[in-house]
């Protein structure tokens, strides 16, 4: 499929594709006239690469876990060396304490609505967040 299609699919615009391409992330084929085309396969690939940074993961780190992930010849130990495994603990440090943060500011919102009058809203918004849970795990 064309970049444009690709992208809809993916959820991001042609150009972040063409970012995560240039950051070697993902990879397109080429078709005989050089525009990229994408299997369905690479659309799948781009849609975890785009889950992880929405998770709050660099593109760097990222990398990392990609190159964790693939299997190949490599053991986990050949690919994620002491410094990788440094920087991901580092990365993991970061991720729970903005999950903290998150934690924090969805008990506020919450209370805010129950105080106000507003529970009622709140059914809605878990389903909601259940649905976009299940929907970011599959990708991932």
């Amino acid at each position: 499929m064309k970049i444009s299609e690709a992208a809809e699919a993916v959820g991001a615009p042609a150009r972040m594709l063409r970012y995560y391409e240039q950051q070697g992330l993902i990879a397109a084929s080429r078709s005989a006239n050089g525009y990229r085309d994408y299997s369905e396969e690479q659309v799948d690939h781009a849609r975890h690469v785009r889950a992880l940074i929405e998770a709050g993961l660099s593109t760097r780190m990222i990398k990392i876990v990609l190159d964790i992930e693939t299997p190949g010849p490599a053991e986990r130990s050949d690919v994620c060396g002491r410094a990788s495994a440094e920087e991901l603990a580092r990365e993991l440090r970061v991720v729970e304490n903005r999950i903290v943060c998150l934690e924090r500011s969805r008990d506020a919102v919450t209370s805010y609505l129950e105080g106000a009058g507003y529970a009622d809203l709140l059914a809605g918004a878990r389903e909601e967040l259940a649905s976009d849970h299940l929907s970011a795990r599959t990708a991932l």
